[in-house]
């Protein structure tokens, strides 16, 4: 029998010691989609004894084609919260629309049952890496997304994107024949919905020297247009040394300074 690394068994055991997790609860469902019944599933993460806590709904990276919603970062889920994190249908055998409307069910799944594990309604921030933080910004920026499930985007106590594409996510683009360097705004790109009535948002990126394509220059941009909009609480992050895909742990710092500035107001 192989044995764990003595930090991965410890690890194991405290989370088996003060989390309760509920896996694969179906959000979203079709009579006519079997992509819908095998991608449309969350797994919640509850500490033991949880009332009226923050709730954290997490989306994973992966360029929207890949993916799985266990890779969570590590602090995030000793931070004391509770913490949904989501599938969702994947390109190219889903649609970018379908990925972004995946997205807002799961997290008006979270408004409305997140009470049941101990969370409270009025305090659920979403945060995500790289494709994660990209619809994020969809569901919290481009309200219809979850008007279509009767929630108003701006119950959202913060969105905490890291690392998220803010132009027209390339993975849709390359859809339509582009390469990642050909940059597109429509309506599947997150600048396109700033506006000055949206959450309080906090994004993060990676050093602009070892970002994925251009990501901080993207989204420099993004927070400087909330400033001109006159957005009140937009701020900027760059994690100086850190690449796109190790800059997730070190967020989470940020992420928890975040929460306990919004509930403090």
């Amino acid at each position: 029998m192989k044995r764990l690394p003595f930090i991965v068994l410890l690890f194991s055991i405290c989370l088996a010691a003060h989390a309760q997790v509920a896996k694969d609860v179906q959000y979203a469902t079709s009579a006519s989609d079997a992509y819908v019944q095998e991608r449309c599933k969350l797994d919640v993460y509850a500490p033991e004894g949880a009332r009226d806590l923050p709730v954290v709904v997490w989306f994973h990276g992966g360029g929207l084609t890949g993916g799985d919603k266990r890779n969570i970062p590590r602090d995030l889920l000793t931070a004391g919260y509770v913490v949904v994190s989501a599938n969702y249908r994947l390109i190219p055998k889903g649609t970018i629309a379908n990925c972004i409307e995946d997205a807002a069910a799961a997290v008006a799944w979270a408004f409305r049952h997140a009470a049941e594990y101990g969370g409270s309604p009025e305090k659920i921030f979403l945060s995500g890496h790289s494709a994660g933080g990209y619809l994020i910004d969809m569901v919290g920026l481009d309200k219809h997304w979850l008007a279509a499930h009767g929630i108003d985007a701006d119950r959202v106590a913060a969105l905490i994107p890291f690392s998220g594409q803010v132009i027209t996510h390339f993975a849709h683009r390359q859809t339509l024949g582009m390469t990642p360097s050909q940059p597109m705004i429509d309506e599947y790109a997150p600048l396109a919905f700033v506006r000055a009535d949206a959450p309080p948002i906090v994004i993060i990126s990676a050093d602009r020297n070892r970002e994925l394509y251009g990501r901080y220059e993207e989204t420099a941009y993004f927070w400087r247009l909330f400033q001109m909009v006159g957005h009140p609480d937009a701020t900027m992050y760059e994690l100086q040394g850190f690449t796109h895909n190790n800059m997730a742990d070190p967020a989470v710092q940020i992420l928890k300074d975040t929460v306990r500035r919004i509930l403090r107001k």
